[in-house]
């Protein structure tokens, strides 16, 4: 990450605790914030209306970087991945949707591995489709046949380049499309290692993030698809995950201000907590996010998986879901998570108002120092729910964001990061 003189706020207090899964290092945090400054240099845009050929994208879904620079946008729309130099300029696109190999029905995840390695993960074929540094097609792995829906969730690349994380309760809804029903709730959310060197993905338990009670609810859009969606209550703990260039990843799980580190084969080894209280979720609070998501209930149809919904009947199911809403007894302070190219954690706190996502965000590093806090308005991370902000880190201060435009299209700025 470029940056000019950066002071490190170390441990103010350390403790070493037997947990599950062996010693546990608890590292607190300082209570007060340290402001920071930070500064954008733009470098290019791609997806501009205005733009070249390559670059009209039908849907912008996810981005990522490789170590050298490149931006890689998957078009999910399109079912192609177009490859940007780090000057902006047209590299190569590959995939394209249909049957046979590097070829895809619904490609729906991007991992980038450091040295140029390619996954996307396709739901259609239920595979991960694997390309090489030039594009060029390598094999396609099957996902692991398991009980109940198939589920989509975030996945981040494996600095060994052979594997990716993923994580149970990260996904914005499952999807029933036949098999056997799953018999066993979850009782965890547990972030899983997924390895790709053989012909069906194996998944390894690196951590199990905590699972607040409750039961998922079911969705059916017009008779024709049922979402299995995971229950979340309104303000409670998101399962949030980053990966650290050592291998370890980083996890929120809780409504308090803890950031996990946990370890393949080790689980978690160490927690960095800040003294910050969440606040209590009282009936006026309930009754004011009520009254906003009312307000903000669009009129204008939806689309789940591909079945769309009239305006009137989503605006209809819309109201009904926001009575029926269940809330978390207080606001966790965590509402996003990302991980840096150099190992920093950049954490979201919600702002003044309990809905609001893009508070202050808070820098940590995976040694357990606090850098500083930007102050809230400053920094939006990109969220499934709202797909636009800092979408990912690169390397050498790189970040890209997807930003839309007064027509709703899409756009991926590349800018270099820098922040004292």
């Amino acid at each position: 990450m470029n940056r000019k003189s950066i002071g490190s706020f170390f441990v103010v207090a350390g403790l070493v605790v037997s947990g599950p899964g062996g010693a546990q290092e608890i590292i607190s945090l300082p209570a007060e914030d340290h402001h920071l400054e930070l500064w954008f240099e733009e470098l290019y845009r791609v997806g501009v209306l205005s733009g070249e050929d390559w670059e009209k994208f039908g849907n912008v879904r996810l981005v990522g970087f490789d170590g050298a620079g490149q931006l890689y946008i998957l078009d999910n729309q399109n079912s192609r991945i177009t490859l940007v130099s780090p000057d902006g300029g047209f590299v190569r696109a590959f995939g394209r949707r249909g049957e046979g190999p590097g070829e895809f029905q619904n490609a729906d995840g991007l991992v980038v591995m450091r040295g140029g390695r390619v996954v996307i993960a396709d739901i259609g074929h239920r595979a991960y489709h694997l390309f090489d540094a030039k594009g060029e097609f390598e094999r396609r792995v099957r996902m692991a046949s398991e009980p109940g829906p198939l589920t989509l969730t975030e996945l981040l690349p494996d600095p060994g380049g052979q594997a990716v994380f993923s994580a149970v309760g990260s996904q914005t809804f499952g999807l029933v499309i036949g098999g056997s029903a799953r018999t066993i709730r979850h009782t965890t959310r547990p972030v899983v290692r997924v390895i790709l060197t053989d012909r069906v993905a194996r998944k390894d338990t690196v951590a199990n993030g905590w699972l607040p009670d409750g039961e998922p609810s079911s969705y059916t859009v017009g008779d024709l698809v049922t979402l299995d969606l995971p229950l979340h209550k309104t303000f409670g703990p998101l399962m949030l995950v980053g990966v650290l260039p050592d291998g370890s990843v980083a996890f929120s799980d809780s409504s308090a201000y803890e950031v996990k580190i946990a370890r393949p084969g080790e689980g978690v080894w160490r927690i960095l907590k800040r003294p910050l209280q969440p606040i209590p979720v009282t009936n006026r609070v309930i009754e004011a996010e009520k009254q906003r998501q009312q307000r903000s209930a669009s009129g204008g149809g939806s689309v789940l998986s591909g079945v769309r919904e009239s305006p009137r009947g989503s605006r209809a199911r819309a109201l009904e879901r926001i009575e029926q809403l269940q809330f978390f007894e207080e606001v966790s302070i965590i509402r996003n998570l990302k991980t840096g190219w150099d190992g920093e954690i950049w954490v979201q706190r919600h702002g003044e108002d309990p809905a609001d996502r893009y508070g202050p965000v808070d820098v940590l590093d995976m040694h357990g120092r606090y850098r500083g806090t930007f102050p809230a308005g400053t920094l939006q991370l990109q969220t499934a729910v709202r797909p636009v902000g800092l979408a990912t880190f690169g390397p050498d201060g790189l970040v890209a964001f997807i930003e839309r435009d007064e027509l709703d299209v899409k756009t991926v700025v590349v800018r270099r990061l820098q922040w004292r």
